[in-house]
C-alpha cells in the first residue's frame, strides 16, 4: 500500500532513492576540491576585513607597560585629560609596523581593515612604541574594544578598579577574544 502511495506522489518516471545514488570518481574529486576551497576560504571571511577571529599572539604581542605609568602616577598620566596625545606614536610609525605585523601574523586583506592597536592601551599605561605592545586588530572589533578601554580607564581613574587589574582584564580580552 505504501509503495502505491509513494509511486503516486513521485509522479511519472523512475524514482531515485539514496541507496541507488552512485558517485563517479570524477564527481568525488570535484566535490573534494570544492570542499577544500571552501575550507581554505572560511578563515578569510568575517566582516569583509579578510580576517576571521584574530587574537593577539602571546609570542608576538605579550604586552609591554610604560614604566612612567604606575598606580602612584595615574593622576599625572592616564587620568589627565589629553595625556595619551603626548605619548601616542606617529601614524607613519604605526602604519609601517602594521604592514610588518600583518605578515608576521599571516593575515590577509588591506591594511585599512586593521587598526594597529596597543595590547595594553595608552589609556591603561601601555608602552606607546614597543612592537611587543602593538598588534593588527581587525575592524570592527577594534572600535568595540576602544570603548572597553575607555570604560576601564574611567574605572581606574574613579578608583573602582586598580591599574594592574585593568591591565590584566585588557590583556585577557585581546588574547582570548581577539
Amino acid at each position: 500500500m505504501w509503495n502505491k502511495v509513494a509511486r503516486a506522489l513521485a509522479g511519472p518516471g523512475p524514482v531515485r532513492t539514496v541507496d541507488r545514488v552512485r558517485i563517479s570518481v570524477v564527481e568525488l574529486v570535484l566535490f573534494g576540491a570544492a570542499a577544500a576551497l571552501l575550507l581554505a576560504a572560511l578563515p578569510r571571511c568575517g566582516g569583509g576585513s579578510g580576517a576571521g577571529v584574530v587574537r593577539a599572539s602571546w609570542a608576538l604581542t605579550p604586552g609591554v607597560l610604560n614604566p612612567a605609568v604606575t598606580q602612584a602616577t595615574i593622576a599625572q598620566t592616564i587620568c589627565r585629560t589629553g595625556w595619551t596625545r603626548t605619548v601616542r606614536p606617529p601614524v607613519s610609525y604605526t602604519n609601517d609596523l602594521k604592514r610588518r605585523q600583518l605578515r608576521a601574523y599571516g593575515l590577509r586583506g588591506p591594511p585599512s581593515a586593521y587598526q594597529e592597536d596597543h595590547l595594553i592601551s595608552l589609556e591603561l599605561g601601555g608602552n606607546p612604541t614597543d612592537p611587543r605592545n602593538l598588534w593588527p586588530e581587525p575592524y570592527p572589533r577594534a572600535s568595540a574594544v576602544d570603548r572597553i578601554e575607555n570604560e576601564l580607564n574611567h574605572r581606574v581613574c574613579s578608583g573602582s578598579l586598580t591599574l594592574a587589574r585593568a591591565q590584566h582584564e585588557e590583556s585577557a580580552l585581546k588574547h582570548a577574544d581577539g
